[in-house]
């Protein structure tokens, strides 16, 4: 926005939204010291922000056009600098066209009556205020959709890499890992044990999180019977191979001490 001398604005040409109402004081103020600067030199007085005429000698109101009064020329040059930063500024999707409309009429000012000049100026002022506050809207709205399609995309790319994850650890080998590593931290079963471990899941399911017995519907990697009692680990249990592990591990531990006790008796009696 074009600076002039002592008028010079405290604020930036697009501020936050809740500068809007500063910004349009400042400008009403600047506006008016202007009006007051041309009445003055034209013979008016200003009621209600309109120039009249004043009761002043005939020779004191010979300034009929805008041209012929270096204040009434600052005034239109000064707005149609604010208008044109504000159109240079303004979001696409502003409505620009009353102010544009302003610019169109305010352009030709030299060869307008000067009191003329003053309405068209503040006109002009008010328009452009319209399109700064309408910008400074639209730039927060983009803002606001940016940061919520960055937290989106964000989220996606977690929910992705813990689908990831979780397709990993619920692969045979991924199993095979996850039960190696809790055999051991919470049960102190070496390899040895893990050994029986594999053969004993290795018959009842391959592995596989998804096995299903159909005729007894048993389910998972241990073949809980029924599945639902892995419920008591964690809700997942039908997609998750971990939670299933968790549960078999405890069950053989409760039930058999030791996974090489559970596989001798699985061996002996086709189940454990």
């Amino acid at each position: 926005m074009t600076q002039h001398h002592s008028d010079s604005p405290l604020l930036t040409p697009f501020p936050r939204a809740n500068h809007i109402s500063l910004l349009r004081a400042e400008r009403s103020v600047r506006r008016k010291r202007r009006l007051i600067g041309v009445a003055a030199g034209l013979g008016l007085v200003l009621a209600g922000g309109v120039a009249v005429s004043a009761a002043v000698p005939e020779h004191t109101r010979n300034v009929a056009f805008a041209a012929e009064d270096p204040e009434t020329v600052e005034l239109a040059q000064a707005a149609l600098a604010d208008a044109e930063a504000a159109l240079d500024e303004a979001h696409d999707k502003a409505d620009t066209s009353a102010l544009e409309k302003r610019v169109s009429h305010l352009s030709d000012y030299e060869r307008m009556p000067a009191v003329v000049v003053q309405g068209e100026a503040e006109a002009a002022e008010a328009a452009a205020d319209d399109v700064v506050a309408e910008t400074a809207a639209l730039e927060e709205a983009d803002a606001e959709a940016a940061r919520e399609a960055e937290e989106a995309a964000r989220k996606a790319e977690e929910e992705r890499k813990a689908a990831e994850a979780l397709a990993a650890a619920n692969s045979p080998a991924g199993a095979q890992a996850t039960a190696q590593s809790m055999a051991a931290e919470r049960y102190g079963w070496g390899a040895d044990q893990f050994g029986c471990l594999v053969s004993l899941w290795n018959k009842e399911s391959g592995w596989n999180y998804q096995a299903s017995n159909p005729s007894s519907g048993a389910y998972g990697i241990p073949q809980s019977l029924p599945g639902s009692k892995m419920a008591t680990v964690g809700a997942d249990w039908q997609t998750n191979a971990t939670t299933q592990i968790a549960w078999g591990l405890d069950y053989i531990s409760r039930a058999y001490g030791t996974p090489c006790a559970a596989w001798g008796h699985s061996q002996s009696v086709n189940w454990y």
